[in-house]
């Protein structure tokens, strides 16, 4: 398992955020290279079921589809995203051997019930692969915005000074913001 060098000027992660609308069968998945200096090093695009189940495989797929030895992390911004697909941050970072960290920015109590209303035939499976989920974590960041994370792989500290480093403005960590710029104008493309 790699660890967050934090000290490298050069550090490099790949974020991946989506976007769809709710005519779309699927979301569009991007994923942004960035060094910590806000250099972007590479772009990776990917799908995901709305409603499904491959939001995981298809994240591994993407980052595996860079073969770069160089990403030391990944951001994913969300994780329930395309419509109750849920992310296994803990498969991915054992996959593929580097901390994992899930970001959202707003606090909940929870989906379980969303779950059960959604998919009233199969939601045993859904609601099993949710609560495999750790717990949110809250970090107030540098620029006075909370966020909620899920992480793999790494600490809560080095989590935190990530993100401070990451975030110029807001609660989005600047990689995570570009990603979704990038899901957003694919999917209006298309």
């Amino acid at each position: 398992m790699r660890t967050l060098h934090l000290e490298k000027k050069g550090l490099r992660g790949l974020a991946i955020a989506e976007s769809f609308t709710q005519n779309s069968k699927k979301s569009i998945l991007a994923g942004i290279v960035m060094r910590r200096d806000f250099v972007i090093d590479g772009f990776v695009l990917g799908k995901a079921t709305l409603e499904g189940n491959d939001a995981t495989d298809e994240i591994m797929r993407m980052f595996n589809k860079l073969a770069r030895p160089d990403i030391s992390y990944l951001l994913v911004s969300g994780v329930v995203i395309s419509m109750y697909n849920i992310v296994n941050l803990k498969k991915i970072s054992d996959s593929l051997g580097i901390p994992v960290i899930g970001v959202t920015y707003q606090d909940s109590t929870g989906i379980e019930e969303a779950i059960k209303h959604h998919f009233p035939d199969s939601y045993k499976s859904k609601l099993k692969d949710y609560k495999e989920l750790k717990e949110r974590e809250k970090i107030t960041l540098d620029t006075s915005y909370d966020v909620y994370v899920r992480r793999e792989g790494c600490s809560l500290s080095d989590v935190k000074h990530l993100l401070n480093e990451l975030t110029l403005q807001g609660s989005f960590p600047e990689p995570l913001r570009v990603a979704q710029l990038l899901a957003r104008t694919i999917l209006e493309e298309t």
